[in-house]
């Protein structure tokens, strides 16, 4: 089998990952409350295969220009890829709006929870302020 063959096949299989990983990433965002920590170790999975993915499409470009191997079996596999990616570019779309969904809803959140907040805790400058002394002059014993 020739290097592109196996790049094409590294390719298709590290698409396979991805596609697993943006559907865990659609139920995360799709759940009635999100868990953080699971949304972020998809986050960093979702990277590190896009980044195994740009890897290859550079080694995949390098045999192509080498003048590798154009036949039937070429061909296919890169078709399967083609249609993976369509794939995976609609999940992606479809993630994005759910996460444009829960960002509204945390907004909407916010704006009903801000006008009953408690009172500062803290000042522009960090410093913990005291309900009792707010003058600004502190009292040291």
């Amino acid at each position: 089998m020739s290097r592109l063959l196996e790049v094409l096949d590294q390719m298709t299989a590290v698409l396979n990952s991805l596609k697993e990983v943006m559907d865990a990433e659609q139920l995360q965002l799709s759940a009635g409350q999100i868990n953080s920590n699971a949304l972020q170790r998809i986050t960093e999975d979702k990277s590190s295969l896009l980044a195994t993915l740009d890897y290859l499409e550079q080694q995949r470009r390098a045999e192509q220009n080498a003048g590798a191997v154009t036949s039937l079996d070429v061909s296919q596999r890169w078709q399967t890829i083609t249609q993976k990616t369509l794939h995976l570019r609609d999940i992606n779309q479809h993630n994005g709006w759910l996460l444009e969904d829960q960002m509204t809803r945390n907004e909407q959140a916010i704006a009903v929870l801000k006008p009953h907040q408690a009172p500062d805790f803290y000042g522009a400058d960090g410093q913990a302020t005291s309900q009792g002394n707010r003058g600004g002059k502190k009292i040291t014993i």
